[in-house]
């Protein structure tokens, strides 16, 4: 559906489960990734709960899968939308460790970024990162992002207390961006 320089960003499929499904239960792509501590997940729970929001009908939400040269390396997507302060939080995940440090990322928020912006017209686009996922953190800022807070150790990851980094871009600082 969305097109970048290295990437494709297209909806999930019910095919794509198992290898998300071996993406959420890998434990160094969820220390990489941050946020609540890792805990399994079951292939059956991950179809169920794909079944249950297909079943809805209607679009999609703006959940993508990513994928290189026809094969599925993660999953990005834009969350928490509020349509009256148009903002939202982009979540990015590259499940596929071979695909680490490929510029695939950063692709992919750019092609995020495009849309958020572009085709959804919000204004603010924001994220958290743990401030010891470097990786990440560089990747961001090289796409716009600036640090607007800090949460001093405020999550427990793999034995230790990290703080929370909040960084966000705004519409302008975007256009300025694409147009250098």
């Amino acid at each position: 559906m969305l097109t970048g320089e290295k990437v494709v960003l297209r909806g999930i499929r019910r095919d794509d489960l198992p290898r998300i499904w071996a993406f959420n239960n890998d434990l160094d792509v969820e220390l990489a990734g941050g946020g609540d501590p890792p805990m399994p997940q079951s292939l059956e729970r991950l179809q169920a709960n794909f079944d249950r929001e297909a079943a809805k009908g209607g679009r999609d939400d703006a959940t993508f899968a990513i994928e290189v040269d026809g094969k599925l390396i993660g999953v990005c997507g834009l969350h928490n939308c509020n349509e009256t302060a148009r903002t939202c939080e982009l979540g990015i995940g590259i499940g596929d460790k071979t695909a680490w440090g490929r510029g695939y990322g950063r692709d992919a928020v750019r092609v995020l970024l495009d849309y958020a912006f572009r085709l959804r017209n919000f204004r603010r686009v924001w994220l958290w990162v743990h401030a010891r996922n470097e990786r990440a953190i560089r990747s961001y800022r090289a796409s716009g992002f600036v640090e607007e807070g800090r949460l001093r150790q405020h999550v427990w990851s793999n034995g230790a207390y990290d703080d929370a980094v909040q960084m966000g871009i705004l519409r302008e600082e975007w256009e300025r961006s694409t147009l250098s």
